[in-house]
């Protein structure tokens, strides 16, 4: 059978588990060639296995020459890139006045400068691509619904993040509509995750979810298979995908 992503590469961030590892699942079903970043080495060559069709690139997003570096070693193995999911994502929820200023960091670090370092890698790459035989480019950044409004005081640096690569998504749609590049954002409301299932108490809780559950990670990488595979006379800007009893 054929897919709609047959002959591409899709590069994903953050591929080891969670949504990642869920959107390079959903990507290679629909015949894309993935390439996998994270820093779980183990955890990306035991993906790829599994997937198939899959590659292992041992990288922290918040190396931007390592970045870059390996962007352009996974284009230069798989025959150019044709889709970027900025999903790698890192969250810490306290009150300003009891921050860890490290922690501030961290967040800005792998939520706004990994997706520009990924991002500013992946154009040259992405550009050509649409120029090619699909006729068409992805950019697709994970968000949160907190990148939308302040779901509360505590989400104070992580909202801020999210803010940011969503005011950059906008930015960088309208600069690239004419060069066939879509550019599109998922926002999740509560997705149950590692950073959801944690003993940390100042984290979104998705271990007492009510009756109907909250997201799962392959409900977030259905979203973002949807996006990447409209056709090349549509994009889908932006996705918001809230669980079905959640008010905020």
């Amino acid at each position: 059978m054929t897919g709609k992503l047959d002959g591409t590469t899709a590069v994903v961030t953050g591929a080891s588990s969670g949504i990642g590892e869920a959107t390079a699942r959903a990507l290679a079903a629909e015949g894309a060639t993935v390439a996998l970043f994270a820093r779980r080495r183990d955890r990306l060559e035991a993906r790829a296995k599994e997937i198939g069709d899959a590659h292992a690139y041992e990288v922290d997003v918040t190396d931007a020459e390592a970045v870059r570096s390996a962007i352009d070693r996974a284009a230069d193995e798989l025959g150019g890139i044709g889709v970027l999911i900025n999903n790698a994502g890192y969250g810490k929820w306290a009150p300003a006045r009891e921050a860890d200023l490290s922690e501030w960091r961290k967040m800005v670090d792998i939520n706004v400068n990994g997706v520009l370092s990924a991002t500013h890698a992946a154009l040259p790459h992405l550009t050509a691509a649409a120029r090619g035989s699909r006729g068409i480019a992805d950019v697709i950044t994970v968000s949160s619904v907190a990148g939308r409004k302040m779901p509360a005081p505590d989400s104070n640096v992580y909202a801020a993040s999210k803010h940011a690569v969503g005011a950059f998504s906008e930015g960088l749609r309208q600069e690239l509509a004419e060069h066939h590049v879509r550019v599109g954002l998922v926002e999740p409301g509560l997705v149950e995750t590692e950073l959801t299932t944690s003993e940390d108490d100042t984290a979104p809780n998705a271990r007492t979810a009510s009756e109907l559950g909250v997201i799962q990670s392959e409900d977030i990488a259905d979203a973002i298979a949807y996006m990447a595979t409209r056709p090349r006379r549509t994009a889908i800007n932006e996705i918001l995908v809230r669980p079905t009893e959640q008010v905020r």
